[in-house]
């Protein structure tokens, strides 16, 4: 933890933080009710769960991960990861990975192509420190030049994997691919070391026709890596946070001759929206809860909260409480449906999302009341917020705030 003061900037803290160091506000002890709301936490035992029952998947398949940073961009976290086993940091952008660096990551996959000059410069000279392992992805002849003239100069050569494409960046067939790989083997600034790409472009549900789509596009990518003579143990990564049970099963044969590395992120935090309902994992809970009050009711069959998009993610899903899901959310303000029973067999209606504060029908939530919002898809969560409390116990009465987390966004 950088042992920063805390101040306004830190959103939803309570103003007599202001002036204390982060360790200084946790040895009082504060519990969530010191907090104002909106609010995001996570919960410590959920992380460190999540974190045990990936490792314990990965170790029974002989893989390896690299979870992608950029979910949480929380180094904290990303130690975590580290510790838990992790083989290395996934990253999405240059100036991620510079950060990345600043808090001494030591090997970084950057799934994305690398041609900004800028960054090229900087990566040029980094490389100088012969214990940063740094890869980065290609998939264009017009890359490769652009990589050659960025890199001139550069420390040494920068291992690249070749991206297979699946409807975003990458080449768009082995061909095209197999022709990067030889561009790459002829460019004394490059040294290619494996093959890659997301499957995750190929699907988003557990169809039959997304699952064979996500086959098809693993089959490609074995492909290319057999079609290249390898000088050396090779890695092979895939694997976002939705189907690398498919991963781990396609490229099961490839495991002990090439190094087969997934980057899923999400399962960190995991959450009660998009991933629960695809995941390949059990076991895995989630780790990020909102909490919002309810500022007013302004008709019998309403409610509405103090927390927005400026807050909670709504990308993939809308937020919800045990009263059921919000239909709305304007910058600041979230419209929740209430008077009715919650929805059967929706989400909304699992214990685990329960609310604290005043009490409360489910028919007639207060103004005033506190409730517990369960939320889909980390990605777009902890980018909304500086510094998030960690709490101990969240089914407690006031549970108790055990760490704080900054992130860098």
């Amino acid at each position: 933890m950088q042992d920063v003061a805390l101040g306004p900037w830190a959103k939803s803290f309570p103003a007599s933080s202001w002036g204390m160091t982060q360790r200084g506000f946790l040895a009082t002890e504060p519990r969530l009710s010191a907090f104002a709301t909106p609010l995001l936490t996570i919960d410590r035992s959920a992380t460190a769960n999540n974190v045990a029952v990936m490792a314990d998947w990965l170790v029974e398949r002989g893989l390896e991960i690299a979870p992608h940073g950029k979910t949480t961009m929380a180094p904290q976290l990303w130690q975590q990861l580290l510790d838990g086993g992790a083989w290395g940091l996934t990253l999405a952008t240059p100036w991620q990975v510079q950060l990345a660096r600043s808090f001494g990551v030591r090997r970084i996959i950057l799934a994305n192509e690398l041609i900004d000059p800028v960054a090229l410069r900087w990566l040029g000279v980094e490389l100088a420190d012969p214990a940063f392992d740094f890869t980065c992805w290609v998939d264009s002849l017009e890359a490769v030049a652009l990589m050659r003239a960025g890199l001139a100069g550069a420390a040494r050569p920068v291992d690249v994997v070749v991206e297979l494409g699946s409807g975003r960046t990458g080449a768009p067939s082995v061909a095209d691919a197999l022709a990067v790989a030889a561009a790459i083997d002829a460019a004394p600034e490059l040294r290619l070391v494996g093959v890659g790409g997301y499957e995750g472009s190929a699907g988003s549900t557990r169809s039959t026709a997304d699952l064979a789509a996500v086959r098809s596009y693993l089959e490609r990518i074995v492909a290319v890596h057999d079609a290249i003579h390898w000088q050396h143990k090779p890695i092979v990564t895939a694997g976002g946070s939705a189907y690398f049970d498919l991963v781990a099963d396609s490229l099961a044969p490839l495991v002990g001759t090439a190094t087969v590395v997934l980057r899923s992120g999400a399962y960190q935090l995991h959450d009660e929206g998009f991933y629960r309902g695809i995941t390949p994992l059990p076991g895995l809970r989630s780790a990020m809860h909102g909490w919002s009050r309810v500022l007013a009711r302004p008709a019998p069959g309403l409610a509405i909260l103090d927390g927005g998009k400026r807050d909670f993610p709504y990308d993939l899903d809308l937020p919800w409480s045990e009263y059921g899901p919000l239909e709305k959310l304007n910058d600041q303000h979230g419209y929740l449906p209430v008077g009715g029973p919650t929805p059967a067999g929706s989400d909304a209606s699992q214990s685990d999302v329960a609310a604290v504060g005043v009490g409360k029908s489910l028919e007639a939530p207060a103004v005033g009341d506190v409730l517990r919002l369960g939320l889909s898809h980390p990605c777009t969560a902890f980018d909304k917020w500086r510094i998030i409390p960690v709490i101990e116990d969240l089914d407690a009465d006031d549970p108790l705030v055990v760490d704080l987390v900054r992130t860098y966004f």
